[in-house]
């Protein structure tokens, strides 16, 4: 019975192109966990070849967006088309996922195509029972060694080619390669013990310092993001062998900002502005091209839909907010020129299962933040450790800097409840805009046209009902809260604190 479904769903989605001797397109989707750089954005401290290979035969976008700087909020997003705040439970880290949401991976299995991941698919969270997100998982074969201790064994390449081998010669295929670097934690040094020098280093944000610990704990940073690289190339190696590579979209991203004070988590530019690499061999106009219209992760799923010649009300999905990115493969303008981010719960950092709401529209060279508690502390309250930053060398040097310095007020301390800057200007968002008398108008007008659009996407929040985003899975998360508390408790009286 499930045999003959597929053959229909096969029959209805291939029939109209194998009448016209067309092939429906491979979709590869290559997703880093944690990064915020490759070397074709211009930075000379990392080295992406094969990204950078990619880039050059297709596009790269130059303000793509995730509407929320955090693993599972961010990848939920990616596959539903749909904002955070428009997800339920999803909105949030380490979420159960609402039975309602059908991802987009999973309309291409219905519709014939053969899906599958190896690493990370859509994670941290509770997967809905029986149901496959991102598609069937290839984890099984390992690498025999890594080349760092904070290098996850599995061994990306090798299980695609397992996935490869396993397709059908003339079926569609997903993959999604879930690279599970550059995330937390490294191998203290291991930039340099592979090759890697201090005098290379062309990033260095003002709000970390410039001690040598977060210099290195940068290298690291960028030693994981090539280990995503170079198995990146393998993949695409055994792609071409398979002779699959002409008749493949590859798309190329992370999830959100690199695992940093004032990045990861957050909903400032720099934190929710992502890469994003598109390499679609003879089907890209103007290939070589820089895209500076705005986009967001909505739009990752109506592209997939329309590359697959799946139409939007047949997919049994709900309602997608994002548009398909296809019009700009083409080169034809982008009819968006703004794009929305925020947040809810991130780690389980305060009482009550509380979050740290934010809304924020990016426009121009401006982005508006509207804080909606902003009597909370924005990592997470000082009894855990700040622990909605992930632990790090830098994290260490940055809180040792004091609660009076200007470095710990901008990564750990508290904010007003509206933020404006100019990106342009003020790439580090440093001077806040907001309550500038000349500014007062711009602020204003990006105010409502946030708040419009937020009630046009029946964001809770805005309807004053925001509470809810708190009440998903609080019995599990206020568990682990106090936990976390009783544990800084006993750490400091270990140290003598």
């Amino acid at each position: 019975m499930k045999s003959s479904k597929l053959f229909f769903a096969l029959f209805l989605t291939w029939a109209p192109l194998l009448l016209f001797g067309q092939k429906l397109p491979n979709i590869l989707f290559a997703i880093a966990d944690d990064a915020s750089h490759f070397s074709c954005y211009g930075y000379r401290f990392l080295h992406t070849p094969n990204i950078d290979k990619l880039a050059d035969e297709g596009l790269r976008f130059n303000n793509m967006y995730t509407p929320s700087s955090k693993c599972a909020p961010s990848r939920a997003v990616l596959l539903t088309g749909r904002n955070p705040w428009q997800l339920e439970a999803a909105a949030n880290h380490q979420s159960t996922w609402p039975a309602k949401f059908k991802s987009v991976v999973e309309v291409l299995t219905e519709k014939g195509y053969y899906t599958g991941y190896t690493g990370k698919g859509w994670d941290p969270g509770i997967h809905p029972e029986g149901r496959n997100l991102t598609g069937q998982e290839f984890n099984k074969l390992l690498c025999d060694s890594v080349p760092a201790k904070g290098i996850n064994k599995f061994d990306y390449s090798g299980n695609f080619k397992l996935f490869l081998q396993e397709k059908s010669k003339d079926r569609p295929f997903f993959f999604w390669y879930g690279c599970k670097e550059p995330h937390r934690g490294y191998e203290f040094m291991s930039g340099v013990k592979n090759g890697k020098r201090l005098d290379d280093l062309d990033f260095l944000p003002s709000f970390w310092g410039t001690s040598e610990t977060v210099k290195h704990d940068i290298l690291d940073y960028a030693f994981e993001v090539e280990y995503f690289d170079k198995q990146l190339g393998k993949i695409i190696q055994y792609l071409d062998e398979a002779g699959e590579l002409e008749n493949t979209l590859i798309i190329v991203s992370s999830d959100n900002g690199m695992p940093f004070p004032r990045y990861k988590g957050h909903p400032y530019d720099f934190s929710t502005r992502v890469p994003f690499v598109v390499n679609w061999l003879g089907k890209i106009t103007d290939p070589n091209r820089e895209v500076n219209q705005f986009a967001s992760f909505i739009d990752f799923a109506p592209t997939i839909l329309e590359v697959a010649n799946i139409k939007q009300s047949e997919t049994g999905m709900q309602k997608i907010s994002g548009t398909s990115l296809i019009d700009i493969f083409k080169n034809k303008p982008s009819g968006r020129d703004f794009v929305l981010t925020g947040r809810e719960r991130n780690d389980c950092v305060r009482p009550n299962g509380w979050g740290y709401p934010v809304r924020s529209i990016h426009k121009g060279n401006f982005v508006y933040m509207h804080n909606f508690e902003p009597d909370r502390w924005p990592c997470g309250d000082p009894e855990t450790g700040y622990r909605d930053t992930d632990g790090s060398p830098t994290k260490s040097r940055t809180l040792a800097e004091g609660s009076e310095s200007i470095i710990f007020r901008l990564c750990y301390g508290k904010r007003l409840k509206e933020e404006l800057y100019n990106i342009k200007n003020d790439p580090e968002c440093l001077t806040n805009l907001a309550e500038k008398p000349e500014f007062e108008n711009l602020k204003k007008e990006m105010k409502n046209e946030l708040f419009a659009l937020l009630k046009q996407q029946d964001d809770p929040r805005i309807f004053g009902r925001g509470e809810i985003f708190d009440q998903y899975d609080f019995e599990r998360r206020n568990k682990e809260y106090m936990e976390l508390v009783n544990n800084e408790k006993t750490k400091k009286k270990q140290s003598g604190k």
